[in-house]
């Protein structure tokens, strides 16, 4: 193989920089997976610099051994970062050094481009609100546009713009626009793959997302996102080229994405709006439906929010019998017309309409009984929206490991893959525990984080546990005196939005510095705030527990309100714990407290970003330092030098307000 180390020594000085031990470690660890085509699990702390590390080996061994390799980031975001940033400089010291240089291609969801037919007019207008999540029906990743704030424009003029761009766009992905749309807006100028009409498109060789595909399907190296690999893995292994190699970043979040994928929906107002896409585009007046719509929409109005261990209550049942009959009706009215005047609005219909069969035949199927699905109704929190029914997979490690793993080597790696100080639970909850054929291992590379240094773990062990009504008094009075003692600067993550909106309420009261809290502006804008000013704190909850990157003084103090368990009442995670328990094993620390790990481990992680950073993270639920379950959770946090005592706490959190202080973590 390639000089791993020589061509990573000379893609880090394209950047200006040298490679650190544990990037040569990590890339070291990777080119000898690949030879031996095992698995490898490899936790690389923030600042490794892992992007490269994998890259290296991957793009080497994918020109020299002809072996395909896909490479699979958590966000958009992440996603153009290797493809425009460091897949170029990697791919050019390949090239230095081997005279084969590989060829990178980037590969999304069907919706996530522009079709031109529908821009030329072959497709109706889409009135509809999305039927089905475009994630879990589409197969479009589901952070696409994620973090874009669209213009204060009426969805006309956003339209209008969008025509304009494509006559202009050589990609037509919806990320190369800036700035981007609303979801709606881009509805009126993408089709799913299903509504596509293939090769009997008149504009097929024009088509953006089939030229993506072809990209790929020629590329040495294919750049993805998780929410494909949760296609693939929900059984549809053809949205991804054939490939030898897979390597998936951040792959902690690779489970959640890939049940998020496989989790489906029904309501009557979807069977209602799928019924009516029939009608209008299809000419298809099913009677059958119109008679599930009503007794949907009458029986799941008595059926109570939670788990429905037993299956669908008897009535529920018959109303989802309808469904599927008419459904089934429907589709077989409804063959495909390529040729005809009308054949983009009979796609749409079809496509929409074979989703709810497929739907309704999962809920009728024996999923549940054979304890492979958790079924459970609920009602939105927000709007007017009925209740729905909703099927996710109680596990996947099955599905990742028969259809992602399967015969080729894997390279999982994360900042966060070992909990409670070992990778067992992340292997099994990956399904690395389930493939036969190859063995895997586990490799932490450390950080270049001097963690007991640079910053201080205080948990407030004199404060009561936290109970369900909300923030204590003496934590909102705790929270008050670290924040002034750090003079802002203050990230605060939450268990909900009632208790960080309260928390920042607090604070607003009482200490003069600049409080923002989440829910008020539009998530980036917030963020971006915050990082610009040193003495602004941020209250927010899940969503800034691991997507906020503030290096430097702007975040010196991470407060975390209490231990981030699943909700009691969480169906997928409660019934996962419940079999766990039924075959003899700790379903609390298995399920909650391993899904708490991870979150504290990622929120933790928000303070040192950088080697300059000093800091504290300080939690207000005692439990951590009480409860037997605390060892495991703290071992899953960055080891920061440790203290139960508040005052050496807002001490070094004074003397880092006043100057970027020297250590603030290990005395001396």
């Amino acid at each position: 193989m390639a000089d791993v180390p020589a061509i990573l020594a000379d893609a880090v000085a394209s950047l200006g920089g040298a490679a650190r031990p544990g990037q040569q470690k990590m890339a070291d660890a990777v080119a000898e997976a690949l030879r031996s085509g095992e698995h490898l699990l490899v936790q690389a702390g923030t600042g490794t610099g892992k992007s490269l590390a994998y890259l290296v080996p991957v793009l080497a061994h994918a020109v020299e051994a002809g072996q395909r390799a896909v490479v699979s980031t958590a966000t958009l975001a992440l996603q153009r970062q290797v493809l425009l940033h460091d897949a170029p400089r990697v791919a050019g010291a390949v090239a230095e050094h081997t005279g084969l240089r590989p060829d990178v291609a980037l590969l999304k969801g069907w919706h996530n481009y522009l079709c031109k037919h529908k821009v030329a007019g072959g497709y109706p207008v889409d009135e509809e609100p999305g039927l089905f999540t475009v994630s879990a029906a589409t197969g479009a990743d589901p952070a696409a546009g994620a973090g874009v704030t669209p213009e204060r424009s009426s969805l006309a003029e956003q339209v209008v713009r969008l025509r304009e761009w494509a006559e202009e766009t050589a990609t037509g992905d919806r990320d190369d626009l800036v700035p981007g749309v609303s979801e709606r807006a881009w509805r009126q100028v993408s089709v799913t793959k299903m509504e596509c009409l293939g090769a009997k498109c008149p504009m097929i060789a024009e088509c953006f997302p089939e030229a993506a595909r072809q990209a790929a399907r020629d590329a040495d190296v294919v750049v993805t996102n998780h929410a494909m690999l949760g296609i693939a893995a929900a059984g549809s292994p053809n949205v991804l080229p054939e490939h030898d190699v897979l390597v998936v970043d951040e792959a902690h979040e690779l489970a959640d994405r890939v049940t998020a994928q496989s989790t489906l929906e029904l309501s009557a107002g979807v069977v209602e709006r799928t019924a009516r896409l029939a009608r209008r585009h299809a000419g298809v007046n099913n009677e059958t439906l119109e008679k599930a719509v009503a007794a949907l929409r009458q029986r799941l109005e008595v059926v109570p929010d939670g788990r429905l261990p037993d299956g669908l209550p008897a009535g529920v049942h018959d109303a989802v019998v309808l469904v599927e009959a008419g459904a089934r009706e429907a589709v077989s009215a409804m063959k495909p017309t390529p040729g005809a005047e009308d054949a983009g609005g009979r796609a749409m219909a079809r496509s929409a309409m074979v989703v709810l069969l497929e739907v309704a035949e999962r809920l009728l199927g024996d999923g549940v009984a054979q304890r492979r699905d958790v079924l459970w109704c609920e009602r939105p929190r927000v709007g007017n929206e009925q209740p729905r029914l909703r099927l996710a997979p109680l596990d996947v490690a099955g599905a990742v490991a028969e259809r992602l793993l399967a015969g080729r080597a894997a390279v999982l790696t994360s900042a966060t893959l070992t909990l409670g100080g070992t990778f067992d639970a992340m292997a099994r909850s990956l399904g690395l525990t389930l493939d036969d054929e190859r063995a895997w291992r586990g490799l932490d590379v450390g950080s270049p984080f001097d963690y007991p240094r640079q910053g201080i773990l205080y948990v407030a062990r004199h404060l009561p546990p936290p109970g369900r009504d909300g923030t204590s008094e003496q934590a909102l009075t705790e929270l008050v005196e670290l924040v002034r003692a750090a003079g802002g600067g203050t990230l605060g993550l939450f268990s909900s939005r009632r208790a960080a909106e309260a928390a920042a309420e607090r604070l607003r009261a009482e200490i003069d510095t600049p409080v923002l809290c989440q829910g008020e502006d539009q998530l980036p804008t917030l963020v971006r705030r915050f990082a610009e000013d040193d003495a602004t704190s941020l209250m927010g909850t899940l969503s800034l527990w691991q997507g906020v990157d503030v290096p430097g003084r702007t975040c010196r103090l991470v407060v975390i309100d209490r231990i981030p368990f699943p909700r009691p009442d969480d169906p997928v995670k409660s019934a996962r714990s419940e079999v766990v328990a039924a075959a003899g094993g700790n379903g609390f620390m298995s399920v909650a407290a391993t899904h708490a790990a991870l979150l504290l481990a990622q929120g933790a992680g928000r303070l040192v970003r950088s080697t300059t950073d000093r800091g504290v993270v300080a939690v207000l639920d005692p439990r951590l330092a009480t409860a037997r379950y605390g060892t495991f959770l703290t071992r899953s946090m960055p080891p920061l030098w440790r203290t139960h005592d508040g005052e050496v706490t807002r001490g070094a959190l004074r003397r880092l307000a006043a100057a970027d202080a020297a250590p603030v973590g290990a005395p001396g």
